[in-house]
């Protein structure tokens, strides 16, 4: 059975948040304590997204009134999956047991 990394989408809320670095940081220390120790392989990172006009990567969080919208990048190794629709569910399992009420996308599953 193959192993995967799977990579997951999250939308991270927070408020009374001063700049967009402030909330990056605020995000990825947060979600990172709610997956300690639990999913403690899980890597968190900022997310980007395309620019609809360059198509340049943008970072994918906004501040408004001191209330942050974030997006993250969660990837994690799922081994010896029985298949990509598999691996998907393992990390969706994983990191959803941990991160509940954070809602969850899956951008990419690669086989390694």
């Amino acid at each position: 059975m193959p192993d995967y990394m799977v990579t997951l989408e999250s939308a991270w809320f927070l408020k009374d948040v001063k700049s967009l670095d402030d909330a990056i940081g605020i995000a990825i220390s947060e979600a990172g304590k709610r997956l300690n120790p639990a999913a403690k392989f899980v890597e968190v990172e900022a997310g980007s997204t395309p620019c609809p006009f360059c198509e340049e990567a943008i970072s994918s969080a906004i501040v408004v009134a001191d209330t942050a919208l974030v997006g993250l990048v969660l990837e994690m190794k799922v081994f010896r999956a029985e298949s990509k629709e598999h691996a998907e569910r393992i990390a969706k399992s994983v990191i959803g047991k941990a991160l509940t009420d954070i809602p969850l996308k899956l951008l990419e599953v690669q086989e390694l």
